[in-house]
């Protein structure tokens, strides 16, 4: 599950709220073992999602780098290739 969590700091255009939250829910998912909690934890396991993703928004507002952002076409186009030297071309030739 956590190697859905992409790195959010330094892009252009900058994180939205909803890739925090994504991750946010994706971390609470992975330390809880639920995918979806039962009734009874409902209520925690959002308020957990909610503060983590403020947490973040806090965090990624409050850091510095004197680095170029990065470019989200190409992270996910490094990301491709990567994925295609591991596990091979789905492409059909």
């Amino acid at each position: 599950m956590c190697r859905n969590i992409k790195t959010l700091f330094n892009f252009d255009p900058p994180a939205t709220e909803e890739e925090i939250h994504a991750a946010s829910l994706q971390y609470v998912r992975k330390i809880t073992g639920y995918n979806k909690p039962s009734k009874l934890n409902e209520e925690a396991f959002n308020r957990a999602i909610n503060e983590i993703t403020m947490v973040t928004i806090n965090l990624l507002n409050a850091m510095e780098t004197n680095s170029e952002p990065r470019n989200r076409e190409d992270e996910a186009e490094r990301a491709r290739i990567r994925s295609a030297k591991r596990f091979g071309s789905n492409s059909g030739d």
